[in-house]
C-alpha cells in the first residue's frame, strides 16, 4: 500500500541523497524541472525554507520527491502494491504512482493547483487550525457555530479521532479555537498556511484547476487510489479527474480512508514516500498493528529493497 504525504512535508534537503546517490531520481527531478521551466529541484535540496514552504513551490517539490522515490522502488514493488492514497496534494503522486497520469504532466498540474491555492488565499484571506484531543462537542457543531458567530470555518482534514484541521475566515476559525478548548480539546493551533485550504474559501480556485485538469490527459489507473472526498477507491480517469477537482473544497476524509484500506487489506504493508513520516506516524493512531515504512532517504530504499527481495 503506497501512501504520499502532503503539504508541510517539505523541508529543504529533500531528495538530495536520492539524486547523488540515484541516476534514476536526479533524472526525475530534472524532468519536474524542466516541464516547469524551473529550477525546483536546487530549492529542494538547499532551500531557503521560506521559499520551499510556499505553496505553489512546496507542492510539486513534494510531489518531484515522491515521484523519485517511486522510481527507484517501483520495479520490486509494483507486483505487489494492491492501491495507493495521498494526503491532499499527495492524491496527486497517488495517481502518477498508478501510471494514471505522466511525470510532467502531474508536475505542470501540482504547480498550476499551488498557483491557484496562493492565488485564491490572497485574495480570499483564510487560514488552518488544528484542534487537538477529544472533543465533548463534536468538530462539525463547533463549526457551525463558530460560523453562526463570528465567520466561515469547517473541518478541513480527519487525520485521526483527536487531530482534526479546521480551515476558513480568520475569526470563524479563532471562534471554533476557542469553542473546541471549552469543549475540552488540549490544543488548538494555528497553522502557518496562505490560505484556507479545504474549505468553500477555495472556490475561486475551482475554475483555473477544472481548465487545467480538463487538459491533462488521464488514463484509467492500473490499481485503485483511495480518494479524500469519499474515502473509497477510484478506478477510473473520469473520476480521478471529478475527485481531485472537489478535493479543493471538501475535507480530507484521511482517518476513514484509511480504515477503510486497512479493512480491505488487513496484512498490508504501508509504505509512505515522502520527506518524513507523518503518515506512518498518524497509522498508529488510526490502525493498531499496523505495518508501516517511512521511505524517502537512499537508505530507506536500500532498506525498503531488501524487505522485499
Amino acid at each position: 500500500m503506497l501512501l504520499f504525504p502532503g503539504q508541510g512535508s517539505q523541508k529543504p534537503g529533500m531528495g538530495k541523497d536520492l539524486a547523488e546517490s540515484f541516476p534514476v531520481a536526479r533524472g526525475v527531478f530534472g524532468e519536474v524541472d524542466a516541464a516547469l521551466g524551473a529550477d525546483l529541484s536546487r530549492l529542494s535540496f538547499d532551500g531557503p525554507a521560506d521559499e520551499l514552504t510556499l505553496t505553489r513551490n512546496a507542492q510539486p517539490a513534494l510531489f518531484a520527491h515522491g515521484a523519485a522515490v517511486w522510481s527507484l522502488t517501483r520495479e520490486a514493488l509494483r507486483p505487489h502494491v494492491r492501491a495507493a492514497a495521498g494526503h491532499s496534494l499527495g492524491e496527486f503522486t497517488a495517481y502518477y504512482a498508478a501510471d494514471a497520469i505522466s511525470l510532467p504532466g502531474a508536475a505542470r498540474l501540482v504547480r498550476r493547483r499551488g498557483e491557484l491555492m496562493y492565488e485564491t488565499g490572497t485574495a480570499r484571506p483564510g487560514t488552518m487550525a488544528a484542534i487537538l484531543g477529544a472533543t465533548t462537542v463534536s468538530i462539525d457543531e463547533i463549526c457551525l457555530r463558530a460560523s453562526a458567530e463570528s465567520g466561515q470555518v469547517v473541518p478541513a482534514n480527519f487525520n485521526t479521532d483527536e487531530q482534526v484541521v479546521i480551515s476558513g475566515e480568520l475569526a470563524g476559525v479563532e471562534r471554533a479555537m476557542e469553542l473546541a478548548k471549552e469543549a475540552g480539546a488540549k490544543r488548538a493551533v494555528k497553522l502557518p498556511v496562505s490560505g484556507a485550504f479545504h474549505s468553500p474559501l477555495m472556490e475561486p480556485a475551482v475554475v483555473g484547476l477544472t481548465d487545467a485538469i480538463a487538459t491533462s490527459a488521464f488514463t484509467d489507473p492500473v490499481y485503485p487510489v483511495y480518494s479524500n472526498v469519499t474515502a473509497e477507491e477510484s478506478t477510473t480517469a473520469t473520476e480521478a479527474k471529478d475527485l481531485l477537482l472537489r478535493q479543493l473544497t471538501s475535507p480530507v476524509r484521511w482517518s476513514t480512508e484509511i480504515r477503510n484500506i486497512a479493512a480491505r487489506f488487513p496484512d498490508a504493508l504501508f509504505v509512505e514516500m515522502g520527506p518524513g513520516s507523518v503518515l506512518t506516524g498518524l497509522m498508529g493512531r488510526l490502525v493498531k498493528g499496523a505495518r508501516t515504512f517511512a521511505c524517502g532517504t537512499s537508505a530507506d530504499v536500500e532498506k525498503l529493497l531488501q524487505m522485499v527481495a
